[in-house]
């Protein structure tokens, strides 16, 4: 999903310096508020003081068709005054406002304490004093002039266009997010991070049935910088279609696209049925995300997230257990927010909790889930484990998922070797449409590409297949797992939660893998 326009949000003239604000006036800033709050009653403060840069340029075929350049300056202020939460935030940093912000903080928290049945448990949390964390980049995209970007852009749509291509449009979203946190506990956390993804779309079509087919980038959003689009042939894999890894050459894959687009209108119906499937890690990092990650964050699973996306069958009963066997043997899950190059990277989550990893399945059995401090004595563990997230100063932080990846096969194992054992399968690439229900149980996903194999050989393309299982029954059918070799990650660059929804980005890693027996349905076949 597309983030909703922020209103505190300001347009900024295009290539202005972004240059990061000074730690020093921040920590002044910052102390005003953690003074006020704690003068007024509070017994806990953080302070979140938020510049976000946000641009993106959007083109089709020849024309650029709109830029936007913004910029969110402003701080969020949360306390605990009598055992209750409230919160405040201001676009407004001078010391008198900033005062008079903090008080409401207080008096909010006041306020709802009055409606409160248990008091805020919040998860021991030692100060760190001052330091920084910087997303390690070669290039600031925000670096590169905007003609240079549109320019790239425009070469890619031309790309496609000379390939064959009737249509294209080609878009670029860079995001900077300089944060600074601060807290009653003696932490003052400076933190630069970066995100950048580039897409298309290329579309061709047939003019005599005016039925038309299309092809979205393979390209994953990252926590990198401009590095990424520079081509590397050292970071292709070239196979039944060329793939990339940590650098990206997205006029390359347009060209491509426009070929493989044409080949989809003349590929074979898939026939419905039972098959081995192969998900490359573009298409099966989503289906990660929807029945994965999303169901193992524990505000799901409490009930208390249900508006948007639903609840979880992974129920507190199941984790008790110690032996729900979410997936198979070889299925390992870790969440984890350190993974360079990924877009859930950073050093400090929003509560100033250092980012590590943990198991979340291990050996195909749900052993965990996604925690912040208020909710680390639910499942009785000492810290939490660094899942808060706000997208903006203005909005309150929460929970939030962290890069969940499963874990590469352990033994030596080609993407060729997997196939081989095929007798009757089918291979997907890239995301593409999808459903999943309110319990994040039942789903259905497909690709932008399928591949079909027989007797272990790939033998051409099939179109409008998707496969269909429940979460449990389908990672209970994942029979095999590339090596490290093939791990990659995808990703979700504006992944939408709460209400009011707030936007997060989060990547999830893997090698190619194997799920036997799934149902395949054919989604053009008319009834």
């Amino acid at each position: 999903m597309l983030p909703a326009a922020d209103m505190f949000a300001r347009n900024v003239p295009v290539d202005t310096p972004w240059n990061k604000g000074d730690a020093g006036i921040k920590k002044q800033l910052a102390d005003v508020a953690l003074n006020t709050v704690k003068s007024k009653g509070a017994t806990y403060a953080d302070v979140r003081i938020g510049r976000y840069l946000n641009q993106s340029i959007i083109t089709r075929e020849n024309k650029v068709q709109n830029i936007a350049n913004t910029e969110s300056y402003g701080m969020g202020i949360r306390v605990i005054a009598n055992g209750s939460w409230g919160f405040a935030a201001t676009d407004v940093l001078t010391k008198d406002n900033i005062a008079k912000t903090a008080a409401l903080a207080v008096q909010i928290a006041k306020e709802n304490a009055r409606l409160l049945t248990s008091p805020v448990q919040l998860a021991p949390q030692k100060g760190y004093g001052e330091v920084e964390w910087n997303t390690p980049i070669i290039k600031n995209a925000f670096d590169v002039p905007v003609k240079e970007k549109a320019d790239l852009l425009l070469s890619v749509n031309a790309a496609a266009l000379q390939a064959g291509a009737d249509f294209i449009n080609s878009s670029l979203f860079v995001v900077n997010e300089q944060k600074y946190f601060a807290s009653t506990e003696g932490s003052y956390i400076d933190q630069d991070v970066h995100r950048l993804w580039p897409t298309f779309t290329v579309t061709k079509l047939d003019k005599a049935s005016g039925k038309f087919e299309t092809r979205n980038a393979l390209s994953a959003p990252v926590g990198m910088g401009y590095e990424y689009l520079m081509p590397d042939a050292k970071e292709e894999i070239n196979g039944v279609t060329t793939i990339y890894k940590k650098r990206y050459n997205m006029a390359a894959d347009a060209k491509l696209a426009a070929t493989q687009a044409a080949a989809k209108l003349t590929a074979k119906p898939v026939e419905p049925g039972k098959y081995d499937i192969v998900l490359d890690p573009t298409n099966l990092f989503l289906t990660i995300h929807e029945s994965v990650g999303h169901p193992t964050e524990l505000d799901r699973v409490l009930g208390y997230e249900a508006n948007f996306a639903g609840t979880s069958f992974l129920t507190l009963d199941k984790w008790e257990s110690k032996k729900f066997n979410f997936g198979s043997s070889i299925v390992n899950f870790i969440a984890d927010k350190t993974q360079q190059g990924s877009l859930g990277a950073v050093g400090y989550d929003d509560e100033g909790v250092q980012c590590g990893q943990w198991d979340i399945v291990k050996n195909g059995i749900l052993v965990n889930y996604q925690t912040i401090r208020d909710q680390a004595h639910i499942l009785g563990l000492k810290q939490s484990q660094g899942c808060c997230f706000a997208d903006s100063w203005r909005n309150v932080q929460f929970q939030r998922m962290p890069n969940v990846s499963l874990q590469p096969g352990k033994n030596s194992l080609s993407v060729a070797d997997l196939i081989s054992n095929v007798e009757k399968g089918l291979y997907f690439f890239g995301r593409n449409s999808y459903s999943i229900d309110q319990q994040r149980y039942n789903f259905q996903f497909s690709g932008q590409l399928c591949y079909e194999i027989k007797n272990g050989k790939i033998t051409g393309l099939v179109r409008d297949a998707a496969y269909q299982a429940n979460t449990q029954e389908f990672w209970n059918s994942c029979a095999a797992i590339a090596d490290e070799k093939d791990y990659r990650m995808g990703g979700s660059f504006f992944d939408g939660k709460g209400q009011p929804s707030q936007i997060s980005a989060v990547s999830h890693g893997c090698s190619t893998s194997r799920f036997n027996g799934i149902s395949v349905i054919n989604t053009g076949r008319k009834i």
